[in-house]
């Protein structure tokens, strides 16, 4: 591959989730270093943990979270692919650094911000696209199994999640990250690195 090649990159999120929005805005950032060409697909905490056992509190939180996978995925089929990252971009900022919990006005104010129609927003309430949302989800997932979250990142055949970061790294050291997070993914027989964390989500 010449160094003019974009790496593709494709990467699945779930609106609603804090670490997934750290690993964004470190790809966002190795982006301006590196020639990579990013995809951004759906995926839904919502979907990945409906048959698990988890905590009352957690579970509570899902049909939060599918407002926003749903109104993703209905974006996406009615409007293209390209307004999915900046509709993420919207979504996220008002509800990770933005500390927003109410989607009746995220949602709209984040389609105003991209130009969308505010009609939009009530397919944040219907099921109309949760084959597509769904499909999407486990196109993701099946790469690197159902023991994991949001995000996953896929380089060409290379699938993993994550990484988990606080705070998003910046320059240098962002793509020196990069460069180790692919290598390690890289090797067929690599599975897990992992240490407890330490920190919340520090936005920028």
């Amino acid at each position: 591959m010449s160094a003019s090649t974009p790496t593709a990159v494709d990467f699945w999120f779930d609106p609603s989730c804090p670490w997934a929005w750290m690993t964004s805005r470190w790809v966002d950032e190795v982006a301006k270093h590196r020639n990579l060409d990013v995809t951004w697909h759906i995926m839904s905490l919502a979907v990945l943990n409906e048959d698990q056992d988890v905590s009352d509190d957690y579970r509570a939180f899902f049909p939060r979270a599918l407002k926003y996978t749903r109104l993703v995925a209905a974006v996406e089929q009615r409007h293209g692919q390209e307004y999915v990252k900046p509709l993420y971009d919207a979504l996220g900022t008002r509800i990770h650094p933005g500390g927003q919990t109410d989607p009746d006005a995220v949602i709209p104010d984040a389609l105003a911000e991209i130009g969308l129609d505010a009609s939009l927003a009530s397919f944040a309430e219907s099921d109309a696209y949760d084959e597509a949302m769904r499909a999407s989800h486990f196109d993701g997932i099946n790469r690197v199994g159902q023991d994991v979250g949001t995000p996953v990142i896929a380089i060409g055949d290379v699938a993993f999640f994550g990484p988990v970061v606080s705070p998003a790294p910046k320059g240098e050291e962002a793509v020196t990250l990069w460069d180790g997070v692919v290598a390690a993914a890289s090797y067929p027989g690599f599975f897990e690195l992992k240490r407890s964390r330490t920190v919340g989500p520090q936005f920028d």
